[in-house]
């Protein structure tokens, strides 16, 4: 067990990935550009997954999120349109071991995926064992060779100090977001955790909001909020 991880700001020498643009609710918001339109459910289908595709690329979204087992098929549709392709690795709780992380990521990157969304170790950062909880994001940064890698720190489990850890240390090991929720937890994205995680990253991190994100009204607030992604299931409803 290690002692007391102080978070602190976003350093100035983190790679700017967002235009820091204010938003107001009454303005126009080219919400499709903001969505991860997402199908992680165990059951889903071929058909299903093709839709989930499709849809994508008629509204243009900024990527689709689907499972390891078909993240090849996905990007087989989607190869040719403009729309990301983005997998999970060590989800939904987080608890696999490193090098098993690494190695899916490497895996997804191979077949395709230009985006990955991993979980924390949420057992490690309870237990203040934050150098293997870093460790554990590096890893997969690096095993995802340049693509982007979002870090799903879960945050209806953890109180709010252990959130501004966990993105600290999501910034520290080279990652390129902080993400709020698997969706498959017991909540989902709050403007409070999207508030609390940008005071931590600041205005040029990617912040991804996700779970229960069924309302336009709400999406908007969460991107007013600060975030710069939103993962949800109902794309094409909040356009």
């Amino acid at each position: 067990m290690e002692t007391e991880y102080r978070s602190r700001g976003a350093s100035s020498d983190y790679r700017i990935l967002y235009s820091d643009t204010p938003l107001t609710l009454g303005k126009t918001v080219k919400i499709n550009s903001y969505i991860d339109h997402t199908l992680l459910k165990s059951d889903a289908t071929q058909e299903q997954i093709k839709k989930l595709c499709e849809e994508a690329a008629q509204f243009q979204f900024a990527c689709v999120c689907v499972n390891p087992t078909w993240i090849e098929y996905a990007y087989s549709l989607l190869k040719d349109k403009g729309i990301k392709v983005c997998s999970v690795v060590g989800f939904p709780l987080g608890a696999n071991t490193t090098e098993t992380k690494a190695q899916e990521a490497h895996q997804l990157v191979q077949l395709g995926a230009s985006e990955i969304d991993m979980v924390i170790n949420l057992g490690n950062l309870k237990s203040k064992n934050y150098s293997k909880v870093k460790s554990d994001i590096e890893s997969v940064v690096k095993a995802s060779n340049g693509s982007i890698v979002k870090v799903i720190i879960e945050t209806c489990l953890l109180s709010d100090e252990e959130k501004k850890i966990a993105c600290q240390l999501t910034q520290d090991a080279g990652a390129h977001f902080v993400k709020t929720s698997t969706g498959f937890s017991n909540a989902g994205a709050t403007v409070h955790d999207i508030q609390l995680m940008k005071s931590v990253v600041g205005p040029n991190f990617g912040i991804k909001a996700s779970g229960g994100i069924a309302e336009r009204k709400f999406a908007l607030e969460l991107i007013e909020s600060g975030a710069t992604r939103i993962g949800t299931s109902k794309g094409p409803a909040l356009i």
